[in-house]
């Protein structure tokens, strides 16, 4: 049903902003010339302000008239994406970015009540409701970053005007609302904790794996977006996986989610095919225990709106949380690595057979690159490209170039090894709430 798919690509667009410009980071952080503590407002400036507005959003949604509410918020969205795109300064941007997460509350809120009249089902309603919001967010940096390498990342805001103005055909003619069934009016908290700590974990799985490739391993941001892409695919095939319980499936989801992240923390090497099957269990544990934990938080809740502002606020709490505690974790192992790499190719370099003049040539070309100002692992290759060696010298300067590389990628993986496992421990928490016993402290 047309209808349907609009309001589905309207909480998915919502739901996507939280993470689609990560892989664009990296440029705003160069345009902008500003520090990575700042430019990190960028991602935390939204899920922080769609943690807080949710629940007020879905109040006024329960007072007012949700095609109005969504109209509103999506023109809030449009236009705060349109100043994010023009953003003459990282301020203006981070302001920006805050209007959008008031107007994405706003759609994601009024979405779920009119999905719920749309297919005229309260259960599908809020399964298509949970689904393209959990897929929205894994296709994120996927998305951002084809877009930042082949356009810029200002045309991530730039297609998300058309786009949110698109969906606003979907509130034409719309169904009056279903009527609330007699419901708990207390909100889930066991699952809305799970929610939480699950929350937390898609953050890092995003969030810490772009920057791993792009800052760590200096792959491009359309070659780190390829490699993401496993992560939306099988949250996708993990939706679809046969019904049962919730809380079983929610935990089970929990458990691949930190299973897969403990992996992504213990990688043998640099390379993205060892990130493939990683993903594939946070994908697919991302795909179960978000839609679970988010049919299990509105089941037999009423009024459904305000519920489902809870698992909104809940899910982008985690989210926030992940941020504050893992950007200064892995920012300063990173540094940490660094200087270690540093010292190790150093000495490498003076320990090498090269002759003389090739190994003062190539000394002076890598201190411009190890020591320069850098927010990322160095791409050390400039400083041997324009090398001369002959014969024997030219192998010794082959074989150093890539012994210098293995040791600036182990030393990059390593940076990201404590933030990723803290990441697992924090998906893991999700199964404190889902596993206390139902009698005891229930709501």
């Amino acid at each position: 049903m047309p209808r349907v798919a609009l309001l589905a690509l309207a909480v998915g667009l919502a739901l996507a902003d939280s993470s689609v410009v990560t892989l664009g980071l990296p440029d705003v952080l160069g345009e902008f010339r500003s520090s990575p503590p700042a430019v990190a407002w960028v991602l935390t400036g939204y899920n922080l302000v769609l943690a807080l507005a949710a629940l007020p959003a879905a109040l006024i949604v329960r007072r007012a008239e949700p095609g109005r509410v969504a109209a509103a918020g999506l023109i809030v969205f449009a236009a705060a994406s349109l100043v994010c795109a023009l953003a003459p300064s990282l301020g203006v941007l981070i302001a920006a970015r805050c209007v959008q997460g008031l107007g994405g509350a706003a759609v994601a809120c009024a979405a779920l009540v009119l999905l719920e009249a749309a297919s005229g089902s309260r259960i599908r309603g809020a399964a298509t409701w949970g689904a393209a919001g959990a897929l929205g967010a894994a296709l994120g940096p996927a998305v951002g970053g084809l877009l930042t390498e082949g356009l810029s990342w200002q045309s991530i805001f730039f297609l998300q005007v058309p786009v949110a103005l698109a969906c606003l055909l979907a509130l034409r003619g719309a169904p009056a609302p279903l009527a609330e069934p007699p419901g708990d009016a207390r909100p889930d908290v066991r699952h809305l904790a799970g929610l939480a700590f699950v929350g937390a974990g898609l953050t890092a799985a995003l969030f810490l794996l772009v920057l791993m490739l792009m800052a760590g391993w200096r792959l491009s941001p359309i070659a780190a977006a390829l490699t993401v892409s496993v992560m939306p695919v099988a949250a996708l095939a993990g939706g679809r996986l046969p019904g049962g319980d919730a809380r079983v499936r929610g935990a089970t989801g929990a458990v691949l989610l930190g299973g897969g992240l403990a992996a992504l923390g213990l990688l043998p090497s640099a390379h993205v095919a060892w990130t493939a099957v990683p993903q594939v269990f946070v994908g697919v544990g991302l795909g179960l225990a978000v839609g679970a934990l988010t049919e299990a938080a509105l089941h037999g809740r009423s009024p459904l709106v305000v519920h489902g502002g809870w698992t909104l606020a809940a899910r982008h709490a985690g989210v926030v949380a992940a941020l504050a505690l893992l950007s200064p974790m892995f920012n300063a192992d990173l540094e940490q690595q660094e200087d270690r790499a540093t010292q190790s190719v150093m000495a490498r370099l003076l320990d090498s057979r090269l002759e003389p003049g090739t190994k003062l040539s190539v000394g002076l070309r890598l201190a411009d690159e190890l020591y320069g100002p850098t927010n990322e692992v160095p791409d050390v290759a400039p400083a041997f490209a324009g090398v001369q060696a002959r014969g024997e010298d030219g192998a010794r300067l082959e074989e150093l170039e890539d012994a210098i590389g293995d040791e600036l990628d182990r030393a990059a993986t390593t940076a990201f090894r404590r933030s990723f496992l803290v990441a697992a421990l924090l998906s893991l928490l999700a199964l404190v709430p889902l596993l206390w016993p139902a009698g005891r402290g229930r709501p």
